[in-house]
């Protein structure tokens, strides 16, 4: 069985999808779309920068889900399609589009409104996040909770084995990353974001994100999509509207959902989007898994040679 993953946010550069959209294939509608819906500052953004604008949450969010989608165009297009799908926190709304729940015009306009969202979310409640090298999940949650006494701090992400985010106010998330370092963290990296995602600092962006979910008709889901918030599979529209809702201030359970995805069966996990963070993530998890990666037009005729 094959999975499709997609990435979530830092997974941009400057250049992405634009040969994509050069080939004029399959992929050239979704850029259609989203030049339609959101406007051509958002395409002339991705292919050419600059690097600030683009890494702005409210542009880098859509621009990000465009690529993917376009990348999965052309895999559609070529007759490669997954058993099941899954995303890193942005990437899950990818996912939800992968599954059928929702066309390219409205999957866009979600996350242009979510990137917004958690901008200003930032901006009204500055915070931090940073990532932990070589501690084990039990041990940053440890001192996690040691360090609450210091203001709010959460865990965020549990990427993979020996990687995990920790997300929240400035101070308790340095105080957080101090202690991962006592107990044995090989280092904790200050990440550069604007807010604290995936902590109950981006609480104001949750709730009008969950309202514009429940005015959105999703269709059922023609495959699982496994959820961010605790590994599970979903079809049904309110179960996958109400993950997707939590989500925004709950952990990422990545490893777990990469685990999930091994338990189901899953043999083959493909990258679909910008980047290769997950696939190295995936490398880490479960070595048993093969990972290919759909980012480019060369990628992409490579994993339809594969796969096909």
């Amino acid at each position: 069985m094959i999975a499709f993953v997609f990435p979530g946010q830092n997974s941009h550069y400057v250049g992405m999808g634009r040969d994509l959209h050069d080939a004029g294939g399959p992929a050239r509608p979704v850029f259609e779309v989203a030049e339609a819906s959101l406007g051509a500052d958002l395409l002339s953004v991705m292919f050419d920068g600059p690097e600030e604008a683009l890494t702005r949450t409210d542009n880098q969010q859509p621009a990000i889900v465009t690529h993917s989608l376009a990348a999965l165009a052309e895999l559609s297009a070529a007759g490669i399609a997954p058993d099941f799908v899954a995303g890193h926190s942005l990437g899950e709304y990818s996912a939800v589009a992968c599954a059928g729940c929702l066309d390219v015009e409205g999957v866009l306009g979600l996350v242009r409104f979510r990137g917004e969202l958690m901008a200003r979310a930032g901006d009204q409640a500055p915070g931090a996040m940073a990532a932990v090298l070589g501690l084990d999940g039990e041990a940053v949650t440890a001192a996690v909770e040691a360090a609450r006494e210091d203001g709010v701090v959460v865990v965020a992400n549990y990427n993979s084995p020996g990687q995990v985010v920790i997300s929240g106010e400035v101070d308790a998330v340095a105080r957080a990353g101090e202690l991962c370092s006592e107990a044995g963290a090989k280092r904790v990296v200050a990440l550069d974001v604007s807010g604290a995602f995936h902590s109950p600092l981006m609480e104001p962006a949750a709730a009008p994100l969950i309202e514009r979910l429940a005015a959105t008709e999703l269709a059922p889901a023609r495959v699982p999509v496994i959820s961010n918030v605790d590994a599970q599979p979903r079809t049904e529209p309110d179960a996958i509207r109400d993950a997707l809702g939590r989500q925004m201030t709950s952990s990422v359970m990545w490893e777990h959902s990469v685990r999930r995805l091994a338990e189901e069966g899953v043999h083959t996990i493909v990258e679909v989007g910008p980047g290769t963070v997950l696939a190295r993530l995936i490398g880490r998890i479960d070595r048993e898994v093969k990972v290919l990666g759909a980012d480019t037009v060369e990628d992409i005729e490579a994993v339809v040679e594969q796969l096909a």
